[in-house]
Protein backbone atom coordinates (compact mmCIF):
# COMPACT_ATOMS: atom_id res chain seq x y z
CA UNK A 1 0.00 0.00 0.00
CA UNK A 2 2.42 2.71 -1.16
CA UNK A 3 0.09 5.51 -2.00
CA UNK A 4 -2.26 7.52 0.30
CA UNK A 5 -6.16 6.98 0.81
CA UNK A 6 -8.88 8.78 1.25
CA UNK A 7 -10.88 7.48 4.41
CA UNK A 8 -12.93 10.44 4.08
CA UNK A 9 -13.52 13.89 2.76
CA UNK A 10 -10.00 15.56 3.00
CA UNK A 11 -8.51 13.32 5.02
CA UNK A 12 -6.04 10.67 4.34
CA UNK A 13 -4.38 7.57 5.50
CA UNK A 14 -0.95 8.52 4.67
CA UNK A 15 0.86 5.28 7.04
CA UNK A 16 3.14 2.34 6.48
CA UNK A 17 3.24 -1.31 6.56
CA UNK A 18 6.29 -2.91 8.47
CA UNK A 19 6.84 -6.35 7.48
CA UNK A 20 10.40 -6.55 8.70
CA UNK A 21 10.41 -6.03 12.36
CA UNK A 22 10.47 -9.22 14.14
CA UNK A 23 9.66 -7.55 17.18
CA UNK A 24 7.27 -5.12 19.10
CA UNK A 25 9.03 -2.84 21.83
CA UNK A 26 11.99 -5.58 21.47
CA UNK A 27 9.63 -8.13 22.99
CA UNK A 28 6.26 -9.00 21.27
CA UNK A 29 6.53 -11.00 18.49
CA UNK A 30 5.57 -9.49 15.01
CA UNK A 31 4.67 -12.75 13.03
CA UNK A 32 2.21 -10.62 10.70
CA UNK A 33 3.89 -7.50 10.69
CA UNK A 34 2.60 -4.55 12.09
CA UNK A 35 1.16 -0.82 10.73
CA UNK A 36 1.77 2.33 11.51
CA UNK A 37 -0.25 4.50 10.85
CA UNK A 38 -0.44 8.47 10.50
CA UNK A 39 -3.19 10.95 8.81
CA UNK A 40 -3.24 13.81 6.62
CA UNK A 41 -6.18 16.45 7.01
CA UNK A 42 -5.91 18.93 4.00
CA UNK A 43 -7.88 21.99 3.62
CA UNK A 44 -7.03 25.74 4.36
CA UNK A 45 -4.63 24.56 7.15
CA UNK A 46 -3.13 20.90 7.04
CA UNK A 47 -2.15 18.75 10.08
CA UNK A 48 -0.62 15.84 9.69
CA UNK A 49 -1.65 13.28 12.81
CA UNK A 50 1.50 11.69 14.05
CA UNK A 51 4.02 10.40 11.98
CA UNK A 52 5.52 6.89 11.48
CA UNK A 53 8.68 4.83 12.25
CA UNK A 54 11.68 6.60 11.70
CA UNK A 55 13.07 3.32 9.30
CA UNK A 56 9.74 3.96 7.07
CA UNK A 57 10.31 7.78 6.83
CA UNK A 58 10.53 7.00 3.30
CA UNK A 59 7.60 5.61 2.13
CA UNK A 60 5.41 7.66 4.52
CA UNK A 61 6.96 11.38 3.13
CA UNK A 62 6.17 9.88 -0.76
CA UNK A 63 2.39 9.67 0.56
CA UNK A 64 2.32 13.08 1.87
CA UNK A 65 4.08 14.84 -0.81
CA UNK A 66 1.98 12.85 -3.52
CA UNK A 67 -1.25 14.71 -1.68
CA UNK A 68 0.27 18.12 -0.66
CA UNK A 69 2.12 19.02 -3.69
CA UNK A 70 5.72 20.72 -4.45
CA UNK A 71 4.05 24.07 -3.24
CA UNK A 72 2.18 22.92 0.26
CA UNK A 73 3.47 22.81 3.79
CA UNK A 74 2.40 20.68 6.65
CA UNK A 75 0.58 23.59 9.16
CA UNK A 76 0.28 21.70 12.44
CA UNK A 77 1.93 18.02 13.52
CA UNK A 78 -0.21 16.62 16.08
CA UNK A 79 1.48 14.23 18.21
CA UNK A 80 -1.42 11.91 20.12
CA UNK A 81 1.27 9.73 21.52
CA UNK A 82 5.13 10.97 21.58
CA UNK A 83 6.33 7.05 21.38
CA UNK A 84 9.09 6.72 18.33
CA UNK A 85 6.81 4.24 16.28
CA UNK A 86 4.70 7.26 16.14
CA UNK A 87 6.71 10.30 16.59
CA UNK A 88 10.28 8.50 14.92
CA UNK A 89 9.86 11.01 11.37
CA UNK A 90 9.61 14.24 13.40
CA UNK A 91 12.68 15.07 13.19
CA UNK A 92 13.69 14.55 9.59
CA UNK A 93 9.67 16.27 9.15
CA UNK A 94 10.87 19.68 11.09
CA UNK A 95 13.70 20.00 8.63
CA UNK A 96 11.96 19.82 5.90
CA UNK A 97 8.54 21.59 7.31
CA UNK A 98 10.68 24.30 9.25
CA UNK A 99 7.34 26.13 9.65
CA UNK A 100 5.50 23.56 10.84
CA UNK A 101 3.95 24.02 14.37
CA UNK A 102 4.07 20.87 16.94
CA UNK A 103 1.05 20.27 18.88
CA UNK A 104 0.82 17.74 21.88
CA UNK A 105 -0.31 18.22 25.67
CA UNK A 106 2.51 19.79 28.49
CA UNK A 107 3.29 15.83 28.91
CA UNK A 108 3.96 15.58 25.23
CA UNK A 109 6.29 18.41 25.13
CA UNK A 110 8.11 17.27 27.73
CA UNK A 111 8.54 13.81 26.36
CA UNK A 112 9.60 15.76 23.01
CA UNK A 113 12.24 17.40 24.61
CA UNK A 114 13.96 14.36 26.12
CA UNK A 115 13.78 12.30 23.06
CA UNK A 116 14.20 15.03 20.62
CA UNK A 117 16.10 17.75 22.23
CA UNK A 118 14.20 19.99 20.93
CA UNK A 119 10.41 22.40 21.99
CA UNK A 120 10.53 24.61 19.60
CA UNK A 121 7.65 25.55 17.37
CA UNK A 122 5.47 23.61 20.03
CA UNK A 123 2.08 24.36 21.13
CA UNK A 124 1.13 22.52 24.38
CA UNK A 125 -2.66 22.24 24.95
CA UNK A 126 -5.05 21.11 27.54
CA UNK A 127 -7.95 18.72 27.40
CA UNK A 128 -11.06 19.98 24.96
CA UNK A 129 -8.63 22.73 23.07
CA UNK A 130 -9.72 22.94 19.87
CA UNK A 131 -7.29 24.17 17.12
CA UNK A 132 -9.12 25.84 14.09
CA UNK A 133 -7.69 24.69 10.58
CA UNK A 134 -10.66 26.69 8.42
CA UNK A 135 -13.18 24.23 7.32
CA UNK A 136 -12.75 21.89 10.52
CA UNK A 137 -11.67 22.45 13.99
CA UNK A 138 -9.85 19.82 15.65
CA UNK A 139 -10.64 18.95 19.27
CA UNK A 140 -8.17 17.34 21.68
CA UNK A 141 -8.96 14.53 24.61
CA UNK A 142 -6.57 13.41 26.64
CA UNK A 143 -6.47 9.90 27.96
CA UNK A 144 -3.43 9.33 30.17
CA UNK A 145 -1.60 5.75 30.60
CA UNK A 146 -3.12 4.55 27.35
CA UNK A 147 -0.86 3.56 27.81
CA UNK A 148 1.87 6.04 28.13
CA UNK A 149 0.97 9.04 30.33
CA UNK A 150 0.71 11.78 27.80
CA UNK A 151 -1.45 9.98 25.47
CA UNK A 152 -4.60 11.76 23.88
CA UNK A 153 -6.93 11.44 21.48
CA UNK A 154 -7.82 14.47 18.21
CA UNK A 155 -11.58 14.45 17.10
CA UNK A 156 -12.79 16.11 13.46
CA UNK A 157 -16.15 16.70 14.17
CA UNK A 158 -16.61 17.61 10.33
CA UNK A 159 -16.17 14.32 9.33
CA UNK A 160 -16.62 12.16 12.83
CA UNK A 161 -13.46 10.78 12.56
CA UNK A 162 -11.67 10.01 16.31
CA UNK A 163 -7.95 9.82 15.62
CA UNK A 164 -7.16 7.40 18.68
CA UNK A 165 -3.61 6.76 19.14
CA UNK A 166 -2.91 3.33 20.62
CA UNK A 167 -6.15 2.88 21.65
CA UNK A 168 -8.06 0.38 19.51
CA UNK A 169 -5.26 -0.63 17.97
CA UNK A 170 -3.91 -4.02 16.87
CA UNK A 171 -0.77 -6.16 15.90
CA UNK A 172 -0.79 -7.03 12.05
CA UNK A 173 -0.29 -5.12 9.04
CA UNK A 174 -2.79 -3.90 6.86
CA UNK A 175 -2.82 -6.44 4.13
CA UNK A 176 -4.78 -4.41 1.16
CA UNK A 177 -7.60 -3.95 3.38
CA UNK A 178 -7.62 -0.98 4.99
CA UNK A 179 -10.94 -0.36 6.56
CA UNK A 180 -13.12 -2.92 8.61
CA UNK A 181 -15.82 -3.67 5.75
CA UNK A 182 -13.67 -4.80 3.39
CA UNK A 183 -12.25 -7.64 5.38
CA UNK A 184 -13.61 -9.99 8.27
CA UNK A 185 -13.71 -8.91 11.01
CA UNK A 186 -12.63 -12.42 13.05
CA UNK A 187 -9.65 -12.35 10.81
CA UNK A 188 -7.97 -9.46 12.99
CA UNK A 189 -9.15 -10.29 16.09
CA UNK A 190 -6.80 -12.59 17.61
CA UNK A 191 -4.00 -10.01 17.24
CA UNK A 192 -6.23 -7.28 18.37
CA UNK A 193 -6.75 -8.98 21.52
CA UNK A 194 -3.07 -9.60 21.85
CA UNK A 195 -2.19 -6.53 21.36
CA UNK A 196 -4.63 -4.99 23.51
CA UNK A 197 -3.50 -7.60 26.75
CA UNK A 198 0.43 -7.17 25.70
CA UNK A 199 0.59 -3.50 25.55
CA UNK A 200 -2.46 -1.96 27.01
CA UNK A 201 -4.14 -4.64 29.31
CA UNK A 202 -2.34 -3.17 32.53
CA UNK A 203 -3.42 0.33 32.41
CA UNK A 204 -7.29 -1.12 31.81
CA UNK A 205 -8.95 1.24 34.25
CA UNK A 206 -7.65 4.38 32.04
CA UNK A 207 -9.02 2.52 29.13
CA UNK A 208 -12.25 2.27 30.51
CA UNK A 209 -12.23 5.35 31.67
CA UNK A 210 -11.15 6.84 28.58
CA UNK A 211 -13.99 5.28 26.66
CA UNK A 212 -16.04 6.82 28.89
CA UNK A 213 -14.52 10.12 28.26
CA UNK A 214 -15.33 9.72 24.03
CA UNK A 215 -18.53 8.49 24.79
CA UNK A 216 -20.63 11.17 23.75
CA UNK A 217 -18.85 12.06 20.44
CA UNK A 218 -20.49 11.06 17.33
CA UNK A 219 -18.02 8.65 16.01
CA UNK A 220 -18.44 7.62 12.56
CA UNK A 221 -14.91 6.71 11.97
CA UNK A 222 -12.30 5.46 14.04
CA UNK A 223 -8.22 6.02 13.20
CA UNK A 224 -6.52 3.55 15.05
CA UNK A 225 -2.42 4.07 15.15
CA UNK A 226 -2.21 0.35 14.02
CA UNK A 227 -4.22 -1.69 12.52
CA UNK A 228 -7.59 -1.47 10.17
CA UNK A 229 -9.46 2.00 10.65
CA UNK A 230 -13.43 1.32 11.35
CA UNK A 231 -15.40 3.42 9.60
CA UNK A 232 -18.40 0.67 9.02
CA UNK A 233 -18.99 -0.76 12.58
CA UNK A 234 -16.37 1.54 14.87
CA UNK A 235 -18.78 -0.12 17.72
CA UNK A 236 -17.29 -3.44 17.69
CA UNK A 237 -13.42 -2.77 18.56
CA UNK A 238 -15.15 0.00 21.31
CA UNK A 239 -16.84 -2.87 22.39
CA UNK A 240 -14.03 -5.46 22.58
CA UNK A 241 -11.31 -2.95 24.18
CA UNK A 242 -14.50 -1.81 26.90
CA UNK A 243 -14.92 -5.57 27.61
CA UNK A 244 -11.61 -6.34 28.29
CA UNK A 245 -10.54 -3.64 30.12
CA UNK A 246 -13.22 -4.68 32.77
CA UNK A 247 -11.48 -7.85 32.64
CA UNK A 248 -14.70 -9.55 31.17
CA UNK A 249 -13.55 -13.25 29.81
CA UNK A 250 -15.11 -16.16 27.96
CA UNK A 251 -16.18 -19.78 29.53
CA UNK A 252 -12.99 -21.27 28.30
CA UNK A 253 -9.48 -22.50 29.80
CA UNK A 254 -5.92 -21.94 29.45
CA UNK A 255 -3.27 -24.33 30.36
CA UNK A 256 0.16 -23.72 29.82
CA UNK A 257 2.99 -26.07 31.07
CA UNK A 258 6.68 -26.57 31.42
CA UNK A 259 8.26 -30.13 30.79
CA UNK A 260 11.40 -31.06 30.17
CA UNK A 261 11.19 -34.86 30.28
CA UNK A 262 7.01 -35.30 29.24
CA UNK A 263 6.00 -35.89 32.66
CA UNK A 264 4.58 -32.81 33.46
CA UNK A 265 2.95 -32.86 29.98
CA UNK A 266 1.74 -36.48 31.17
CA UNK A 267 -0.29 -34.11 33.76
CA UNK A 268 -1.35 -31.56 31.45
CA UNK A 269 -2.87 -33.96 29.14
CA UNK A 270 -4.95 -35.69 31.80
CA UNK A 271 -6.00 -32.47 33.03
CA UNK A 272 -7.17 -31.51 29.39
CA UNK A 273 -9.02 -34.28 29.15
CA UNK A 274 -10.79 -33.31 32.95
CA UNK A 275 -12.08 -30.27 31.40
CA UNK A 276 -13.27 -32.08 28.20
CA UNK A 277 -15.32 -34.80 30.05
CA UNK A 278 -17.12 -32.00 31.95
CA UNK A 279 -18.10 -30.34 28.83
CA UNK A 280 -15.82 -27.26 28.40
CA UNK A 281 -15.79 -26.84 24.72
CA UNK A 282 -12.69 -23.84 24.58
CA UNK A 283 -9.70 -25.82 25.63
CA UNK A 284 -5.85 -24.12 24.55
CA UNK A 285 -2.97 -25.61 25.49
CA UNK A 286 0.60 -23.87 25.60
CA UNK A 287 3.86 -24.89 25.99
CA UNK A 288 5.75 -22.38 27.85
CA UNK A 289 9.07 -23.60 26.25
CA UNK A 290 7.88 -23.33 22.97
CA UNK A 291 4.88 -20.59 23.02
CA UNK A 292 6.07 -17.06 23.71
CA UNK A 293 4.61 -15.34 26.56
CA UNK A 294 2.75 -13.14 24.95
CA UNK A 295 0.41 -15.71 22.96
CA UNK A 296 -0.19 -17.12 26.87
CA UNK A 297 -1.34 -14.02 28.02
CA UNK A 298 -3.49 -13.12 25.17
CA UNK A 299 -5.37 -16.34 25.95
CA UNK A 300 -4.96 -15.76 29.68
CA UNK A 301 -7.05 -12.34 28.42
CA UNK A 302 -9.58 -14.25 26.49
CA UNK A 303 -10.73 -16.95 28.98
CA UNK A 304 -12.16 -17.40 32.53
CA UNK A 305 -10.02 -20.22 33.96
CA UNK A 306 -5.86 -20.23 33.87
CA UNK A 307 -4.18 -24.00 34.52
CA UNK A 308 -0.44 -23.62 34.74
CA UNK A 309 1.70 -27.16 35.61
CA UNK A 310 5.48 -26.78 35.69
CA UNK A 311 8.55 -28.96 36.75
CA UNK A 312 10.91 -27.80 39.29
CA UNK A 313 13.95 -26.69 38.14
CA UNK A 314 16.99 -25.70 40.65
CA UNK A 315 14.62 -25.63 43.99
CA UNK A 316 12.36 -23.02 41.57
CA UNK A 317 9.63 -22.87 39.09
CA UNK A 318 11.28 -23.57 35.15
CA UNK A 319 12.46 -20.69 34.07
CA UNK A 320 10.23 -19.89 31.04
CA UNK A 321 7.33 -20.64 33.60
CA UNK A 322 8.36 -18.15 36.07
CA UNK A 323 8.68 -15.33 33.31
CA UNK A 324 5.48 -15.97 32.34
CA UNK A 325 3.86 -15.50 35.23
CA UNK A 326 6.06 -12.60 36.31
CA UNK A 327 4.36 -11.17 33.64
CA UNK A 328 1.33 -11.87 34.08
CA UNK A 329 1.75 -10.28 37.11
CA UNK A 330 2.83 -7.42 35.31
CA UNK A 331 -0.37 -7.11 33.25
CA UNK A 332 -2.49 -7.09 36.51
CA UNK A 333 -5.34 -9.46 34.88
CA UNK A 334 -8.11 -9.90 37.33
CA UNK A 335 -10.82 -12.24 38.15
CA UNK A 336 -9.70 -15.84 36.76
CA UNK A 337 -9.71 -18.95 38.13
CA UNK A 338 -6.67 -20.87 38.82
CA UNK A 339 -5.60 -24.51 38.97
CA UNK A 340 -1.94 -25.50 39.83
CA UNK A 341 -0.25 -28.93 39.13
CA UNK A 342 3.45 -29.73 39.29
CA UNK A 343 6.45 -32.32 39.63
CA UNK A 344 9.79 -32.34 41.32
CA UNK A 345 12.90 -34.71 41.82
CA UNK A 346 14.90 -34.72 44.95
CA UNK A 347 12.88 -31.37 46.55
CA UNK A 348 10.17 -29.17 45.38
CA UNK A 349 9.72 -25.88 44.36
CA UNK A 350 7.35 -25.64 41.46
CA UNK A 351 4.12 -25.76 43.24
CA UNK A 352 5.58 -23.20 45.67
CA UNK A 353 6.15 -20.95 43.47
CA UNK A 354 2.84 -21.37 41.82
CA UNK A 355 0.98 -20.46 44.79
CA UNK A 356 3.36 -17.78 45.70
CA UNK A 357 2.14 -16.45 41.79
CA UNK A 358 -1.64 -16.98 42.86
CA UNK A 359 -1.09 -14.55 46.49
CA UNK A 360 0.27 -11.97 44.07
CA UNK A 361 -2.29 -11.71 41.11
CA UNK A 362 -5.05 -12.84 43.78
CA UNK A 363 -6.83 -15.51 41.48
CA UNK A 364 -9.61 -18.18 43.26
CA UNK A 365 -6.95 -21.40 43.28
CA UNK A 366 -9.65 -24.76 41.82
CA UNK A 367 -8.52 -28.10 44.32
CA UNK A 368 -7.14 -29.82 44.27
CA UNK A 369 -3.75 -28.87 43.94
CA UNK A 370 -1.34 -32.03 42.75
CA UNK A 371 2.34 -32.00 43.24
CA UNK A 372 4.16 -35.38 41.99
CA UNK A 373 7.46 -36.74 42.39
CA UNK A 374 9.45 -37.71 39.50
CA UNK A 375 6.19 -39.25 37.32
CA UNK A 376 2.34 -39.48 38.12
CA UNK A 377 0.87 -42.41 39.12
CA UNK A 378 -2.53 -43.91 38.14
CA UNK A 379 -4.00 -42.38 41.31
CA UNK A 380 -2.16 -39.30 40.64
CA UNK A 381 -3.50 -38.65 37.01
CA UNK A 382 -6.80 -39.22 38.54
CA UNK A 383 -6.21 -35.92 40.77
CA UNK A 384 -4.92 -34.34 37.12
CA UNK A 385 -8.69 -35.05 35.73
CA UNK A 386 -10.18 -33.77 38.62
CA UNK A 387 -8.54 -30.44 37.91
CA UNK A 388 -9.90 -30.09 35.16
CA UNK A 389 -13.51 -31.58 35.99
CA UNK A 390 -13.95 -28.85 38.37
CA UNK A 391 -12.34 -26.11 36.98
CA UNK A 392 -14.81 -26.57 34.26
CA UNK A 393 -18.04 -27.16 36.35
CA UNK A 394 -17.21 -23.88 38.16
CA UNK A 395 -17.27 -22.23 34.49
CA UNK A 396 -20.04 -23.58 32.96
CA UNK A 397 -21.90 -23.17 36.30
CA UNK A 398 -20.14 -19.29 36.42
CA UNK A 399 -21.96 -16.12 35.27
CA UNK A 400 -20.27 -14.22 33.13
CA UNK A 401 -17.15 -12.00 34.39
Amino acid sequence: MHLPIEITRGVFWVGVNDRESDLFEAMWPLPKGISYNAYLITGTKTALIDTVKKTHFVEHLDKITRILGPDRSIDYLVINHIEPDHSGSLEALTRLFPHMKIIGNKRTLDLLDAFYGTGRNAMAVNDRDTLDLGERTLSFHITPMVHWPETMMTYDPLSATLFSGDAFGAFGTVDGALFDNETGQGVYEDEILRYYSNIIGKFSPMVTKAIEKVGGLTIGTLATAHGLVWRDNPGYVVGLYDRWSRHEAEKGVVLAYASMYGNTLKMAEETARGLAEAGLKDIVMHDVSHSHPSYVIRDAWRYQGIILGSCTYEMSLFPPMRHLTDLLVEKALKKRLLGIFGTYGWTGGAVKGLREFAQKIAWEIIEPVIEVKCSARSDELDQCRLIGNTMASRILSRQSV
